[in-house]
């Protein structure tokens, strides 16, 4: 059985590509090493932001309209929470070690 098909929430995934579809981030959990440049790609037709949670932020992208691409290179170690500023039930989280 995988493991998407216990229902239980999505394990964190190593990689550095964010695709944006159906109003989510997938992963919604990205594990990435410090020095690692994420793209985050839209493959919505609406327009989405990828936006930090809360305020001072390092993600800060404009609306990316289809196709479009964002990309952050996280140089420190963290938890990243972000949102679609547009959208912003849409939240995902980047956590570098």
């Amino acid at each position: 059985m995988s493991p998407s098909a216990t229902g239980a929430p999505a394990a964190p995934v190593a990689g550095n590509a964010v695709a944006i579809k159906n109003f989510a981030f997938s992963p919604a959990t990205l594990k990435v090493t410090v020095g690692t440049t994420v793209t985050w790609t839209n493959q919505d037709t609406d327009a989405h932001t990828v936006t930090s949670a809360g305020s001072g932020g390092s993600l800060h992208s404009a609306a990316m309209a289809t196709h479009a691409t964002y990309s952050y290179t996280f140089s420190k170690p963290g938890t990243y929470a972000y949102l679609c500023a547009i959208h912003p039930f849409m939240t995902g989280t980047v956590e570098v070690a």
